[in-house]
């Protein structure tokens, strides 16, 4: 199956199967596979974490480490390639701890995502189903969080929702890569 351009978000909880899925998706792309990585290896749990899910990836991907720079990679991706933003999450953190203006970060990626020549798988997670936070910097996140969420659904072409591994539609139909053994 070959994608065409478009832009998929795969939401859901904390290891509730969504990287899984987004590699699947990519998978059954047929086309070269490009992986944006967000996540930062501050302790030795985090490397080990990037180092497995590498192995587990395979070495077929090409792997680009951007916490901060994924609308510029976006900007550079070549048209015969599948690209996964794992993850927004991750992305969002990284710029919220910087500091960083989160309003303009999300509009140059949200204009990169538009203006890129690869199909996008985005994963990120979804917060809004959880209490509120006890502390002003996890509510801030949370807010954020749940923007950015709403800010990629409405530029996706698909939305797919992950619980327990399962794939389910959110926006559009799952693709014939998901659909076998999963509800809509």
């Amino acid at each position: 199956m070959n994608m065409k351009k478009d832009i998929t978000l795969v939401l859901g909880g904390a290891s509730s199967g969504k990287s899984d899925v987004a590699e699947k998706l990519c998978f059954g792309s047929d086309l070269p596979r490009i992986y944006i990585a967000t996540a930062q290896a501050f302790d030795d749990e985090m490397r080990a974490k990037i180092k497995q899910h590498r192995i587990d990836r395979g070495a077929d991907w090409t792997t680009i480490e951007a916490p901060f720079d994924a609308a510029e990679v976006l900007d550079n991706c070549a048209p015969d390639h599948v690209v996964l933003l794992d993850c927004a999450t991750l992305w969002l953190t990284n710029h919220l701890l910087a500091e960083h203006d989160i309003s303009a970060r999300t509009d140059a990626l949200l204009i990169a995502l538009s203006s890129c020549a690869s199909p996008v798988v985005i994963v990120s997670n979804e917060v809004g189903q959880g209490i509120v936070p006890e502390n002003k910097l996890a509510r801030e996140f949370r807010v954020a969080q749940g923007r950015l969420n709403r800010r990629l659904a409405e530029h996706a072409d698909c939305v797919i929702g992950v619980m327990a591994g399962l794939p389910f539609a959110l926006k559009g139909a799952l693709p014939d890569t998901l659909s076998s053994g999963a509800t809509s």
